[in-house]
Parts: structure tokens; sequence; C-alpha cells
């Protein structure tokens, strides 16, 4: 996984943002969505907070937007690179780091009182070993009463359908349009899947196109919740994007001896 993973964020660092119609007005609106949800549950104040799978800073740069303590880790350099650049656009102080989010204890100094990992990022681990060593690690980093919370995408209706592609998004900019979309090649287990990610780009009446791919697991929702209360987290509780106004279904878990 760990393999596969970095080398797709590591070249894909540079034109990630192309994914979103406009990533910087995306950064905001994610941070706005995520700090309401969690100061619902924590209250007013700023947090220290870390994003352990971070990328180039799309939810940990929102939430420093509204003044929260943020750390970013992401197993990808680039990403981290691109996070740190992107943070003094943006006009706030972070702290980054590389780090593999199955070995925080190791590589992430202090506690917190909240961690992060969003946009599908712990579905990239493709066993369950994997996935609740990555868990007892985000634990770890908790203070005691802290909250957790992630995003994964909807597997209990994908694997309902088990689509082969994404329906493609077509953006305008200044230099000419854009399309982005995925095709996924399912493996025999029907529960694995390669995602092709491809980005179009038009200029000057010629179209570049970028091909990226990588591996997920398809994680249904009581798996996770499962593998989360097998790492000692309690108080479990989902919120479905119609609810939560995230783009993706959200766990939130409490560190509580």
């Amino acid at each position: 996984m760990i393999d596969s993973a970095a080398t797709f964020y590591d070249n894909l660092a540079d034109s990630y943002h192309l994914i979103y119609p406009d990533w910087r007005r995306g950064v905001r609106r994610q941070g706005e969505v995520l700090d309401g949800l969690i100061r619902k549950e924590m209250g007013s104040g700023s947090l220290s907070i870390l994003d352990c799978s971070a990328g180039i800073g799309t939810q940990a740069i929102g939430l420093a937007l509204f003044g929260h303590e943020v750390t970013a880790t992401d197993l990808s350099p680039n990403a981290i690179r691109r996070a740190s650049e992107e943070a003094g656009t943006f006009g706030v102080s972070m702290t980054f780091g590389v780090a593999d989010f199955r070995s925080l204890v190791e590589q992430v100094a202090g506690e917190f009182d909240v961690v992060i990992s969003c946009d599908n990022s712990l579905p990239h681990l493709l066993d369950d070993e994997d996935l609740l060593l990555a868990a007892r690690n985000i634990r770890a980093k908790l203070r005691e009463g802290g909250l957790f919370l992630a995003s994964i995408r909807d597997y209990d209706q994908v694997l309902r359908e088990r689509p082969g592609a994404t329906v493609p998004s077509v953006s305008d900019s200044p230099a000419g349009k854009r399309v982005y979309f995925q095709v996924w090649d399912w493996a025999g287990d029907g529960r694995t899947y390669t995602v092709h990610l491809f980005l179009l780009n038009e200029s000057g009446g010629s179209w570049e196109v970028q091909h990226h791919e990588t591996r997920y697991r398809a994680v249904l929702r009581a798996e996770l919740a499962e593998t989360l209360l097998r790492a000692g987290f309690r108080d479990l509780i989902w919120h479905m994007p119609d609810a939560s106004g995230y783009y993706q279904p959200l766990v939130m878990a409490r560190n509580r001896g």
C-alpha cells in the first residue's frame, strides 16, 4: 500500500488542485464545515489538530484558517512540500512533517485535541491488520477525551453498484477547459479496486492528459466502526453528507480510557 499510495500522491501533488473546480474555495468550504462539526463536539477556542493524511493541505489549511493550531503530516514528501507552500499563500502558520499514519507514535511528537483523516485516505490500507494498526496509532496521538474524525467514500452504496468509472467533471479556466474523472478496475475479490485518475487540460486548442494510478479497499461503515472500537475508541457517530454538509460520510470517535 505505502509504495503505491506514496508514489501516487508524489506524482499528483503539483496537479492535485485541478481535481477541484476552485480548490482555494474548496479549502475554505471544507474548513468551515469541519470546524463547525468539531466545535459542536469540543467547544469553542483554538484546538490542537493533527491531520495525519493531509495531502496538499485541503482540510488542514482550512482548519488553520479558523484559528486552530494544525500539524499536517502525510506519507508523500511532495504533497507536504506543496501543502507548506500553499499555507504561505493563505497566510496561515502550521507545522508539517512526513509520516505514515501506521507509525505516528514514532514519527509525530505530542498529543492533540483532534486527529483527522479525510478524503478517503484510510481505505488505501488494503488489509484489516494495517487498518487496525493505523487506528491504534491515531488513538495514541489523542489526549484523553480527544476526537478522531475521518471521511471515506460511501462504500455501502458503492458495493451495491460497483461502478466502472466516475462521472466526468468539466470546469472552465482562463487557460481552457479541464476534465477530471476516474476509471475503476475491480479485483476478483470484489472489495479492492485500482483507480485510474485522469486529468485533461486544454491549452491553446490542444489537450494534455495526466494519468495517475493507485489502489483502494471498499471499507464498509460497519467494518471501519468495528476497527475503531477494537483500537479502543468509544462514542462512535456517523454523519452523512445530507446532514453534515460534507461531501463524504464522516465518522467521529472519542479516545476514552
